[in-house]
Parts: C-alpha cells; sequence; structure tokens
C-alpha cells in the first residue's frame, strides 16, 4: 500500500484505535455499521482525536435504509454535521438524493459549503451508487465541490466495478478524488489500484467478537447476525495490506 491511502471503516473508539495500530492512513468514523452506518457520536470523535493522530472523516447518516430526508432529518444532520466539525472531524461523509435517485444538488452544495467554513473534506458517501445516472451525478458532486467520492463503482464490489472505476478515474479523476471501497481486502486491493488507477482503498478489516449478554437463541435478545457476535476492526487484518 505504499504511496496509497488506507482508509478503515470503524464503528467505536475501539475500532479507531485498532485502525491506527494497524497502520490504517485514514478512517471513516460511523455508529451501527450493521445499518451501512450511522452518525457516531461526539463522544467517540473526541476521544478517538486525543488517543490517535489519525485524520478522521465522520458519517452523517440519520437513519438507515436509503437517502432521500425530509425536513426534520435534514435538520438534524446539519446540526450533527456543524457539532462533529466542531469537535475536530477532519470531514463529513454524507449523501442526499432525490426521490428519482438523482443527486440533490441543493443539499449537497450547502453541506459542502459547510464543511469547507471548518477546511474539512467533502466525501458523498455510496449513495452515489445508487444514482440512476453515474456520470451525470459525478459531474454535479464535482460542481458543488466534492473532495471525494466513496464507490464500488455501482457494483456489489470494487472489483467487480473495475471497469466502471476505471471510467470514473480516467474521466473525472482530475476533477475529484476517488475511494473505491466495497468487498476491499488485502487480497485485492492490489488488483483494484493497479486496474483503476485509484490511490485510495476502503475497507472495513473486520473480525467478530462475542458478548454472551447478547443472548442470541432467547426470546429476548440484541442479536444483528447469528450468533452473540458483534463486528469489530482486526488490527492484524488492517496490517497485512502493508505485507501486499
Amino acid at each position: 500500500m505504499k504511496n496509497n491511502i488506507l482508509e478503515i471503516c470503524c464503528g467505536s473508539l475501539e475500532d479507531v484505535i485498532a485502525a491506527d495500530a494497524g497502520g490504517a492512513d485514514r478512517v471513516e468514523l460511523n455508529s451501527a455499521l450493521y445499518l451501512g452506518g450511522l452518525t457516531p457520536t461526539c463522544a467517540t470523535l473526541i476521544l478517538a482525536k486525543q488517543q490517535t493522530a489519525l485524520p478522521i472523516i465522520c458519517m452523517v447518516r440519520p437513519r438507515g435504509a436509503g437517502f432521500c430526508y425530509n425536513e426534520s432529518e435534514l435538520a438534524v444532520i446539519f446540526l450533527e454535521a456543524r457539532e462533529l466539525l466542531r469537535h475536530g472531524a477532519d470531514g463529513i461523509a454524507f449523501g442526499f438524493l432525490n426521490e428519482d435517485k438523482t443527486i440533490n444538488v441543493e443539499q449537497t452544495c450547502k453541506m459542502v459549503k459547510l464543511i469547507h467554513e471548518f477546511n474539512g473534506e467533502a466525501v458523498f458517501h455510496r449513495a452515489f451508487d445508487c444514482t440512476s445516472n453515474m456520470m451525470k451525478a459525478c459531474e454535479q458532486l464535482i460542481e458543488c465541490g466534492c473532495d471525494r467520492i466513496l464507490t464500488s463503482g455501482q457494483a456489489k464490489t470494487a472489483v467487480e466495478g473495475i471497469k466502471a472505476l476505471k471510467y470514473l478515474q480516467d474521466t473525472y479523476g482530475s476533477s475529484i478524488e476517488f475511494l473505491a471501497g466495497s468487498g476491499v481486502n488485502a487480497e485485492n486491493a492490489l488488483e483494484i489500484i493497479r486496474n483503476t488507477g485509484i490511490k485510495q482503498l476502503h475497507t472495513s478489516a473486520k473480525c467478530w467478537k462475542i458478548d454472551s449478554t447478547t443472548n442470541y437463541g432467547s426470546p429476548v435478545n440484541y442479536a444483528y447476525i447469528n450468533g452473540d457476535s458483534y463486528d469489530a476492526v482486526d488490527a492484524e487484518k488492517v496490517k497485512r495490506f502493508h505485507n501486499h
């Protein structure tokens, strides 16, 4: 991964510390990764900034499912973004779509302006992969001033989206950064880099830990997969990226 950027998707303070120990270059901080990642708490961000020197991009997403938000959700999104930036976030990952799966340009430009007021990076997340016209969406994000797009090339995984990722990089890479994500691991990282020209990778590098009080199999339980497991960043998996 020399001369490339490895971003680890984190869901907790412990995850950020593990990503740092593994040699990550940057993290995306979330909560509720099992829902695709929701907004983290300011407390998690503050402690992560105190305990590591990593650049931290914070997810701002108020709920699971899609990215077409009502007025109350938008109010929450913008206040959360401002508070996270005030408490040291190095950027915000966000996404706004209209019902027809086009970019909500008004809200996107508004968010980019807010982030840049704090000298942060504006990252449009994988809502991009749900858009109806990838090229038009990319052009609109460039016009709004977004700094980076997290994408799998609108495929299930980045490896499956290699052709689209290469097209995006070749066509728009001089105007916006691309961060390839979904299914990225130490074994396929160089394949993605070499075949797309994209130098930034996003991965969860996760393992599974056990909390027996999840109570899996009981009438009252809090499992979100089979068993008493929850996901966490594995520092050793992060380190493997540097061995390829």
